[in-house]
């Protein structure tokens, strides 16, 4: 029985970015309309975990809206980590926070963080086209930081930010150098805050690009759809099984909504799938 890997995403600081990318409506430049805090209580985002566990998830994301990591960030993750290791202990811990040094992502794999989730987001030459507050480079180092730590990697990107298909091309082969252990593929969900014009890609276009990142990253353990797949795919949701993918995030995202969990979890069912209770199940 082929086995679904169900991961979930904490947005645990929400809205507080100074960096300039234009596919992120966290970025306090664009004003989009979303909910913003600095920290978020820890008792609730140990109640969203609880949560999602019961729903079958296995990765349990803790994403905060900066470029990187500062001390003050740093030590709020790690105490996030051990709330949630404690009184959810069969949730592997994954941290998203932008930039990291090595000895910062040392100090989370103390705290209990077994993953670290950077998107090298598009193609190094296309990046500047949609960034400019920080370099393509720094993302690609960080990367490769998590390596020289011992996290395992999850890095992927976002299509339909109106790159070419050789940025496509070139964003992956990338990724599969850095030889992550997820590469989490995202549909730009437009914002009308944004500056980007809305995601052009076809549920086809869309689904070939699945299997050519499985293809292109062959030894990765999962290829993961993560934002914008209830935006795209809708009724064909269940197509994508078909290219390769074997993850997929459930609930909410960082500032959209996901699929309703048991919508998902019935729809699993019906492809006589299970749900992955352990990383060597996906």
């Amino acid at each position: 029985m082929k086995k679904i890997f169900l991961c979930s995403i904490a947005n645990i600081n929400s809205g507080t970015c100074n960096e300039d990318c234009k596919f992120c409506s966290q970025s306090v430049k664009y004003r989009a309309d979303i909910e913003r805090y600095i920290h978020k209580p820890i008792d609730t985002i140990v109640t969203e975990a609880r949560y999602v566990e019961s729903k079958g998830a296995l990765g349990f994301c803790l994403v905060t809206a900066q470029k990187g990591l500062d001390d003050k960030t740093l030590e709020f993750v790690c105490n996030v980590a051990a709330a949630v290791k404690k009184a959810v202990p069969r949730l592997r811990l994954i941290a998203c926070n932008g930039t990291a040094s090595l000895q910062q992502l040392l100090t989370l794999k103390e705290a209990g963080i077994v993953a670290y989730n950077h998107n090298l987001e598009t193609s190094e030459a296309f990046y500047p086209t949609i960034c400019t507050t920080h370099s393509w480079q720094e993302r690609y180092q960080t990367c490769e930081q998590v390596n020289a730590a011992g996290l395992k990697l999850l890095t992927g990107g976002i299509f339909g930010l109106g790159e070419s298909h050789e940025d496509r091309l070139c964003m992956l082969t990338s990724i599969a150098r850095l030889n992550p252990i997820s590469v989490p593929i995202n549909f730009y969900h437009h914002n009308e805050a944004l500056p980007l014009s809305p995601n052009p890609l076809s549920v086809d276009e869309a689904l070939r690009l699945l299997q050519l990142t499985r293809k292109m990253v062959p030894h990765a353990d999962r290829i993961m759809v993560a934002g914008g797949r209830e935006l795209l795919f809708k009724n064909r949701m269940k197509e994508i099984f078909d290219y390769g993918v074997n993850s997929i995030v459930i609930g909410n995202y960082l500032t959209t909504s996901g699929c309703d969990a048991d919508n998902d979890l019935q729809m699993l069912h019906e492809l006589h799938f299970g749900i992955a209770t352990s990383p060597e199940d996906a």
